[in-house]
Parts: structure tokens; sequence; C-alpha cells
């Protein structure tokens, strides 16, 4: 083989190699992007339930007085 068909298959190997790292990146950032909607949504939820308890007069827990047998 001459030096030019070398790095002809040099530079296949490399772009092939390539090809396959960013489609493991491209997954693995579909599978981060799955994970932060899903947290996000979470966030999201627990905030609606942290309006709704302080709308329904609930004192947290720490601001309650202590029972009477105290």
């Amino acid at each position: 083989m001459t030096d030019l068909e070398n790095r002809v298959m040099e530079l296949e190997a490399k772009v092939s190699f390539q090809d396959d790292t960013i489609d493991t990146l491209n997954d693995e950032l579909q599978t981060h992007q799955k994970r932060l909607a899903k947290m996000q949504r979470q966030i999201e939820l627990i905030g609606e339930k942290m309006k709704e308890t302080s709308e329904s007069g609930i004192i947290p827990q720490h601001q309650e007085p202590p029972p009477p047998h105290y």
C-alpha cells in the first residue's frame, strides 16, 4: 500500500470512531434530557403541593405550638 492509501484508511477509521462516539454521546444526552424533564416536573408538583398546603392553613410542624400536656 502506498502512503496515501494508509493515510486515507487512517482517516476513515478516525471518522468511523468519531461517528460512534457522537452516537453514544447523543444517546446519553437524550437520557439526561428525559431525566431533567422528569425532575423539573417533580419540582413543579412539589411547589404546587407546598402552595396548596400554605393556602389550606396548615401550619408547618416547626411552627406549631406544643401540645397542651407539655
